[in-house]
């Protein structure tokens, strides 16, 4: 049987770190704010946008909420970007996405600073980090390393595939791996024999987006599975990219969904405010 990483448990305990050093700077006079851009009123944006409000309560970070209509103009979004980029008061600060169609999110998302880029998504952020340059990471690639690193897992000299080649998780993801010196494989859609691939894996993460996609065939034996996708099942539920009952007899360690990586994003946009503040 597998190990079950508790991704809500590790999620806390970087929550609880990141409370005790907000703390620490408030006493040296120096605050940490997150502010958020949130355009229109997107049923799942507003409730991710009130989670992270609660987290950041939690922990001792002060949050402002931007609020657009759904009509909100380029001009006007680009503005408050430059005015948050240049206040002094504000740590860090994201854009909640999905936009609405008429806005250019690509031109929206380059204007914000790196320093301030708490999403870790811009492009200077994204340069950065395949430079091995000082830079806020992605929150849910920084997760997952973290999930691993926190679980014990050893990773240097490891083989690992990424399943998955998006922006927002599997490219950063295998450069984080890269960087703690695994040997990494990026896997997608087009890969010829794509089990052959992935069970050669000692570590693999799965943020391909499809429901299901990675059977027992898909695992080495003895490997860490760790699945990114997150899927609303026919009854109401929550299931993943991985078929967890089918492959947890196989692997040594796995996440389960929901409880894994979901956590560990929320935990890491709160490090990463407050890595921004200390950086300033």
């Amino acid at each position: 049987m597998a190990e079950i990483i508790d991704g809500k448990a590790i999620a806390a305990e970087v929550r609880s770190e990141v409370a005790g050093r907000v703390a620490e700077l408030g006493r040296q006079g120096v605050s940490v704010r997150l502010d958020v851009i949130l355009v229109g009123e997107n049923p799942a944006s507003v409730t991710y946008v009130r989670n992270k409000e609660n987290d950041c309560a939690e922990v001792g970070i002060e949050s402002r909420v931007h609020r657009f209509p759904e009509d909100a103009s380029q001009e006007g979004l680009e503005r408050l970007v430059e005015e948050l980029n240049a206040a002094e008061e504000v740590s860090g600060f994201f854009v909640q996405l999905p936009l609405p169609e008429h806005v250019d999110q690509n031109g929206l998302l380059a204007g914000i600073s790196p320093d301030k880029d708490v999403d870790g998504l811009v492009p200077l952020s994204a340069g950065r980090l395949a430079l091995g340059l000082p830079a806020l990471l992605p929150c849910t690639p920084h997760g997952v390393l973290q999930l691993l690193k926190r679980s014990g897992v050893e990773i240097e000299g490891r083989r690992a595939a990424v399943l998955g080649r998006s922006n927002l998780v599997g490219k950063p993801a295998a450069q984080l791996l890269l960087r703690e010196n695994a040997t990494v494989t990026i896997c997608h859609s087009r890969t010829r024999d794509l089990a052959e691939v992935t069970s050669r894996a000692d570590i693999l993460v799965v943020a391909a987006g499809k429901r299901g996609v990675v059977g027992a065939d898909h695992v080495k034996e003895g490997a860490v599975v760790v699945d990114v996708g997150i899927h609303r099942t026919e009854e109401g539920g929550l299931t993943g990219d991985v078929d967890f009952e089918a492959v947890e007899p196989k692997a040594s360690a796995i996440t389960p969904v929901p409880g894994g990586v979901g956590p560990m994003t929320r935990a890491m946009l709160l490090y990463n405010t407050l890595e921004a503040a200390r950086g300033r």
